[in-house]
């Protein structure tokens, strides 16, 4: 709405409303960087999220990165992801970098 007043809304690029509403978006972006930061997930939150949305269990887990008993203490935080596993998980087309964030293993 705000931007349907400006007479920005759906404003063609390279015309000098496009450029204001670009000017106008990295203003947004910047100060929602700097005042509402995303930080990274958790891997295993991260690795439990994509295990329901795709209906993939811990013995899918299991066989994908060789052990079930590990499969195991990786989601209950017994143990941590190593890169062996990291690449192994590449397979469900997880992309490493979120995976490698260090997090912190429970007693």
């Amino acid at each position: 709405m705000f931007l349907q007043k400006l007479g920005m809304w759906g404003a063609e690029p390279g015309t000098e409303d496009g450029t204001k509403l670009d000017v106008l978006v990295d203003l947004v972006e910047h100060f929602e960087y700097q005042h509402y930061p995303i930080e990274a997930p958790d891997p295993i939150e991260l690795l439990n999220l994509f295990m329901e949305e795709n209906e993939l269990t811990q013995t899918d887990l299991g066989n994908v990165i060789g052990s079930q008993p590990r499969a195991s203490e990786v989601l209950k935080k017994k143990r941590a992801l190593h890169l062996a596993m990291i690449r192994k998980l590449s397979a469900w087309k997880i992309p490493a970098e979120p995976l490698i964030v260090p997090y912190h293993l429970e007693q």
